[in-house]
């Protein structure tokens, strides 16, 4: 808070066109009177027709801007409004402004509402341009977001950026960068992906610098959630789930996986985390939910019981809606979209995943011992992997394979987990070799 100390004198008129006019007014002899306007001035200090002039500046821009939390509010009056907002919770701001905007706001918060305006104060970093520099309109470095959503072609960008230019000896320079820096324009990335790929750089203040590969890996991300989501509709809509089921070691390892992505998400938000609450859902997404459970799902499907194949199709589509409910901050549209179909598969009532609750923890469903089995059969078929890339083995061939030196307790899992093992690994057959058995 050291922005809050040793405060100087501070200027609060300006010669510019727009503003709050100073409500300070002059007679003939230099005498100043202030009222909200003449009339209330001249009935204040009986001044009758006395010729007076008002004071022709107006009041710096931060001044009114730190009247905001409660001016917006009502105030002075004591309304409803400002009794249930008044003070609110966190202000967002940028470290360039804390004490043009935020100090001062503090300052007039204590002086006319009797208390400070905001507990918190989140503070971001600067969107800088790839070379680090910061975005500015007379270096023609400037991205609109608009054209990071919807695209924009190489022509229309260079006449973005060069027009209205303060220094147009610089127009040349900036139309040989933007070429060199985007020869085919920007494609067009939609607006979840820019969303995602904010939240996943807010560390809190530190500037970031923007790269259009890490739009494009969040597109990507995108486009993995709506394939998944297909997937998962295609083989739960219209399907039966009433009666019986049995859950699976995958469908227990993702239930319990799910818990665990949710409370580190949940933390990351409470603690201003953006980027950790990102991170924790990109990474149970694509590396838990789409690479490992929906491949183990199709064995359980193709080769599973009646009960079990009912409950992997539940928690196919309940961990989906879920999972789209913890998306839906960051990326509102696509999970919006996504979750008008999972609403009616799930059987759950409502007309938007906007006002939905947020998913909150269920001890119940955490699992050690899913999570202990997932971990083995991971490991099992990384393995077989590892083996085929070192050996230049194609993936999709079947192959022979020969065990040795494994526990009784391995032994069990093999044999247990076999479907998903051969599936997954592609293995043809499997083989124990007896302990003296040369490799």
């Amino acid at each position: 808070f050291e922005w809050m100390h040793n405060i100087q004198d501070w200027c609060i008129s300006r010669q510019i066109w727009w503003g709050h006019r100073i409500p300070a007014w002059y007679d003939e002899e230099g005498h100043i009177y202030v009222g909200r306007n003449e009339e209330e001035v001249r009935q204040k200090y009986n001044l009758g027709d006395r010729p007076l002039k008002q004071d022709p500046d107006v009041l710096d821009t931060w001044f009114s801007s730190a009247l905001w939390p409660f001016a917006t509010l009502g105030w002075p009056e004591r309304t409803r409004e400002l009794e249930t907002f008044y003070p609110t919770s966190v202000l967002v701001t940028g470290f360039d402004i804390l004490f043009f905007w935020v100090a001062r706001m503090i300052m007039m918060g204590l002086k006319f509402a009797g208390d400070i305006p905001f507990r918190d104060v989140y503070i971001h970093g600067l969107v800088r341009d790839a070379e680090g520099q910061k975005m500015s309109k007379s270096k023609g470095n400037v991205i609109d977001p608009l054209d990071l959503i919807d695209g924009v072609d190489l022509e229309t960008l260079i006449q973005k950026r060069t027009s209205g230019l303060m220094q147009p000896e610089m127009k040349e320079r900036i139309i040989e960068a933007t070429k060199k820096q985007f020869p085919n324009g920007i494609p067009a990335y939609g607006a979840d992906a820019l969303r995602f790929t904010f939240a996943s750089l807010a560390t809190m203040g530190r500037d970031i610098r923007f790269d259009l590969n890490r739009i494009q890996g969040y597109r990507n991300f995108c486009n993995k959630l709506w394939n998944a989501s297909r997937y998962v509709f295609m083989n739960t809509e219209g399907q039966a789930m009433e009666g019986e089921a049995a859950l699976s070691v995958a469908d227990r390892f993702i239930r319990s996986r799910f818990q665990e992505a949710l409370k580190e998400a949940i933390a990351s938000l409470e603690g201003y985390r953006f980027d950790h609450m990102a991170q924790a859902i990109y990474e149970f997404t694509w590396d838990e939910y789409c690479d490992w459970y929906l491949e183990l799902s199709k064995v359980t499907l193709a080769e599973g019981s009646e009960e079990e194949r009912r409950g992997t199709r539940r928690t196919l589509i309940q961990v989906l809606e879920a999972l789209l409910r913890l998306a839906h901050p960051i990326i509102p549209f696509i999970t919006e979209a996504l979750w008008q179909k999972a609403r009616d598969i799930a059987g759950i009532q409502g007309e938007s995943i906007m006002i939905q609750p947020f998913p909150a923890p269920d001890p119940a469903l955490e699992d050690p011992e899913a999570m202990e089995e997932m971990a083995w059969i991971k490991r099992f078929i990384n393995g077989v992997r590892s083996i085929r890339g070192e050996m230049d083995i194609p993936p999709g061939k079947p192959l022979p394979l020969l065990l040795q030196h494994g526990t009784e307790r391995d032994r069990a899992r093999v044999e247990e987990h076999r479907p998903f093992l051969t599936r997954l690994a592609r293995i043809a057959s499997i083989e124990w070799l007896p302990p003296d058995a040369p490799p």
